[in-house]
């Protein structure tokens, strides 16, 4: 696994928000932010899980996100929020970790 970002929920609007419909949030800074601070900001009937838009989470890169999901509790199964992306959300010890995998381009 490999460090990707730091997921912060918050409920202030901040400049260059990107809107994700299907999960009903707005998601900013992860490229502007030298520490990959992703800002997220819900609305209030997003479908995710309180405990995304509640607490912050980790996020890591891995190469197989299947084999990474092996043995854990997932909170959100895998997804693709963004072309050649695929996302899941699992519990440990009580706080959301996201695991990505990006598909090469190569």
């Amino acid at each position: 696994m490999r460090y990707h970002h730091l997921g912060i929920p918050t409920t202030v609007e901040r400049a260059g928000e990107t809107y994700l419909p299907q999960f009903g949030m707005y998601v900013s800074g992860y490229e502007t932010s030298p520490y990959r601070i992703q800002w997220m900001r819900f609305e209030p009937d997003s479908p995710l899980p309180e405990l995304v838009k509640t607490v912050p989470h980790v996020a890591f890169e891995v190469d197989d996100l299947a084999q990474a999901l092996i043995g854990k509790r997932v909170l959100i199964e895998p997804n693709s929020p963004s072309s050649g992306v695929m996302v899941a959300f699992v519990v440990d010890d009580g706080a959301p970790v996201e695991l990505l995998q990006i598909q090469s381009d190569g």
